[in-house]
């Protein structure tokens, strides 16, 4: 049933790295075919947008048009945030900026940081936990302010589309760009505090079948740093939006009516 005019939310998706607004072209689709309003942006140096990645130094230059949207929101218009991957520490950066422009903050298998160390402490704990060279063939490539990052086509193939089709791998090996985790600046960068980012309610969605960020990471930031919801879905690899677009949907569409 397509919501009413007051039932009307307004979800902003927010992609991972490498990728762009384009990642969420079936998700878009589905959100606004039940009367939602949906943006999906393009971060810094990402999809369409025309800066290169050498033009972009910091974590927080990179989330700029996310933090510029939110900026631009009416006093009265929360968002429901939802990041991916990556994109769960442009959320916690959007949530320490404007915790009052949020109502929900969702984390696709993304990233979730904690107000107790650094934003970099949850990447650091991720190549420590995980397997050795999970990222298999992706390309690393030191820079004087970070390390770029192009992810490879067998890791994607492996480890991020195994459960999508021939064609949405294809468009993926087709519009990645270079990208970062930008952990030497979010090395440097303020702790995230209680009274913003901690003040925002946290839904996180576990993807069951992600061989990019396993399951047990995901349990892992669950367990440190708990949300308000957590949510699963099946047969979800690292990217639901188009493995699993409908059943995303419906989490989503869950959280708008719950939150």
């Amino acid at each position: 049933m397509k919501g009413s005019e007051n039932s009307r939310k307004h979800f902003v998706l927010v992609h991972g790295a490498c990728h762009g607004a384009w990642s969420w072209f079936k998700l878009v689709t589905l959100l606004r075919s039940e009367g939602h309003l949906v943006t999906a942006i393009d971060l810094a140096a990402s999809g369409v947008r025309p800066e290169s990645f050498s033009d972009v130094q910091t974590f927080r230059d990179y989330s700029q048009p996310l933090l510029d949207l939110l900026a631009s929101l009416p006093e009265d218009e929360a968002a429901i945030l939802v990041g991916h991957s990556l994109g769960g520490l442009n959320l916690a950066f959007a949530m320490e900026s404007f915790p009052g422009k949020i109502s929900t903050a969702v984390f696709v298998s993304a990233f979730m940081p904690d107000c107790s160390s650094p934003p970099s402490s949850v990447l650091e704990q991720y190549f420590s936990m995980t397997p050795p060279g999970i990222l298999l063939d992706t390309q690393f490539t030191p820079e004087r302010h970070k390390t770029g990052m192009l992810f490879g086509p067998k890791c994607l193939s492996l480890h991020f589309y195994q459960k999508t089709s021939a064609e949405d791998l294809t468009l993926g090996l087709m519009l990645v760009r270079p990208g970062s985790l930008f952990l030497e600046d979010l090395s440097v960068s303020p702790k995230l505090s209680e009274e913003k980012y901690g003040s925002v309610c946290k839904v996180y969605i576990v993807c069951k079948e992600d061989k990019g960020i396993p399951e047990e990471f995901q349990r892992w930031m669950i367990k440190n740093n708990p949300p308000e919801e957590v949510m699963e879905i099946e047969g979800a690899d690292h990217m639901p939006m188009l493995s699993t677009p409908k059943e995303l949907s419906l989490s989503l569409l869950k959280v708008a009516d719950s939150h």
